[in-house]
């Protein structure tokens, strides 16, 4: 890694922690597809987290602060602390605290601290500034209505994305018939304006060398609570003692489980405008299964 970056770094960690830094050895840390990571370290022993990616890519990482800075201003669930973001020479660079992390830790605390963070309230759903969901630009304008804001910035979006790489057809066909049709989901049930970290699959949790859980790489907004908990169910998944912490802290109302597949549906659009092939075939098999529960309601539901 070139001097130069090094001694740009170096002198932003200060100026924001105001103790001198050198910055003198940066080993891969492995992890995420769309940035180089790496773990920083100086001259005194001191070690950062830090995001690479090309100068274009700035806005995502000033997208990802806003988003931990809010996650830690709730006192709720443990994220790194944001130190510096920026651009040098023909890169842009975030830098994060260093959190010592492995793959064990308290579960159902985990559990308990997503309660109380979704217990934090919003004015309206969306968020204070248009964000990514990995790569994908996720925008968040405000909506006080949250069949609106879920039509128009995700499914909708997602789909309209979905058109213009060309995919068309069936997908197109049943989206369209789905966002027709998104109150039927919503009888009987107002979600709250919670704040949620948005792309909680498996992979962007983990827990402190003393078990504390931690979140990263969020996808920020305030939305209805049950899309974080659909996604622990989604690519992985979180153990049985999370969801049963989490529900004892906060039940779900009776018609998470379908909602469940309509908010990762979300995903799995995603992941197809993100990657193609199987994703689609995915997605239109969930348009699919989701239709038939609207036009054919479970029994005892009227």
């Amino acid at each position: 890694m070139k001097q130069k970056l090094f001694s740009h770094l170096s002198a932003a960690i200060g100026a924001v922690t105001h103790r001198p830094f050198a910055a003198c050895a940066a080993t891969p840390a492995g992890g995420g597809s769309i940035n180089q990571t790496f773990r920083l370290e100086g001259t005194d022993g001191e070690r950062y987290f830090l995001k690479l990616n090309d100068a274009a890519h700035l806005p995502m990482f000033v997208a990802e602060v806003a988003g931990l800075d809010a996650l830690a201003a709730t006192n709720t669930l443990r994220v790194p602390q944001t130190i510096a973001h920026g651009i040098a020479g023909e890169q842009s660079y975030l830098v994060l605290e260093y959190l010592e992390l492995g793959l064990r830790g308290d579960d159902p605390l985990l559990g308990a601290q997503l309660a109380a963070l979704h217990r934090c309230k919003g004015k309206a759903f969306g968020f204070s500034r248009d964000n990514f969901i990995g790569s994908t630009p996720q925008p968040n304008g405000w909506r006080d209505n949250w069949v609106d804001f879920w039509r128009e910035h995700r499914l909708g979006f997602q789909l309209q994305l979905a058109a213009q790489k060309g995919l068309g057809g069936q997908l197109q066909n049943l989206g369209g018939k789905l966002l027709d049709c998104l109150p039927a989901f919503f009888e009987g049930y107002a979600p709250q304006p919670s704040l949620l970290h948005g792309d909680l699959w498996s992979g962007n949790h983990a827990f402190t060398a003393h078990g504390a859980p931690a979140i990263f790489d969020p996808a920020v907004y305030y939305g209805d609570r049950e899309c974080d908990i659909a996604m622990t169910e989604l690519f992985g998944g979180f153990p049985a003692s999370f969801h049963a912490s989490y529900r004892a802290a906060w039940p779900l109302h009776a018609g998470y489980e379908t909602r469940r597949d309509l908010y990762n549906l979300y995903h799995i659009l995603n992941h197809a405008n993100l990657f193609g092939g199987g994703y689609v075939r995915q997605a239109e098999q969930m348009l699919l299964q989701l239709l038939v529960k609207v036009e054919r309601p479970a029994p005892g539901h009227h």
